[in-house]
């Protein structure tokens, strides 16, 4: 059967819910800051279910264009609801995350107890300096994306261990995915800063197991991504 004659996709609900809200947030010229109408309201409007809504905003959310408020609402973070990427992206990135995070925290572990064991005063010096940066990122309101990057790096160059950083290294694009899916949650940036600042408290203190702990903590906080909590075989009706 010809390639070109396979059966169509079926739109699904939630898909067309984030249509909706787009050229919503269009219309009424809604700018960064500003709330969407609340779900029991959006559902009542628009005909369809509230698990449609809530699904429609997961996807906007986890893309990082807007921002849901425990108990607070659903606001904008920038000018717009334009896509920042297809929603096929979104499932395919949801398919391995998973795979992600599992390799992160084996790698990011072991990496944490070398570079306790094996630091020196210039990986010390690396590791404050990311540090301070990814601080100064979070003062300024940003989500601390480089400095997270930073200091990961400084901690795969303090283990001194080159296969090890090869594999790191071969997974950077994915880890990038990670990082970003991680750090624009809701208070999340400072909470991985406080958890940077202890995993670099084990290294300067030469006590590996306590660094890879620490290390595992962090990872683990990391796979707790509002991706993961979406269904995309699910059309919410």
């Amino acid at each position: 059967m010809s390639e070109a004659l396979r059966p169509m996709g079926r739109t699904r609900l939630y898909e067309q819910v984030i249509d909706r809200l787009r050229a919503y947030a269009t219309e009424f010229g809604l700018k960064s800051g500003d709330r969407l109408p609340p779900e029991r309201e959006l559902a009542q409007r628009l005909g369809v279910s509230r698990a449609s809504i809530k699904q429609g905003i997961v996807v906007l959310e986890v893309q990082g264009l807007v921002e849901v408020r425990h108990g607070g609402g659903t606001y904008l973070v920038g000018d717009s609801l334009d896509f920042a990427e297809p929603v096929e992206r979104l499932v395919e990135r949801r398919r391995r995350l998973p795979d992600v995070l599992e390799a992160r925290e084996a790698l990011e572990t072991k990496l944490a107890e070398l570079a306790a064991e094996r630091r020196t005063d210039e990986d010390l010096a690396a590791l404050r300096e990311a540090l301070g940066f990814m601080a100064a990122e979070i003062e300024r309101g940003e989500h601390g994306v480089e400095g997270d990057r930073r200091f990961h790096a400084a901690v795969t160059a303090a283990a001194h261990s080159a296969i090890l950083a090869e594999f790191m290294h071969s997974i950077a694009e994915q880890i990038t995915e990670s990082r970003h899916e991680s750090l624009r949650q809701r208070g999340r940036p400072s909470k991985s800063f406080a958890q940077h600042m202890a995993i670099f408290e084990m290294i300067d203190a030469r006590n590996g197991r306590a660094a890879a702990a620490a290390m595992r903590r962090h990872v683990r906080t990391v796979a707790k991504v509002r991706l993961l909590d979406w269904d995309p075989e699910s059309d919410g009706s």
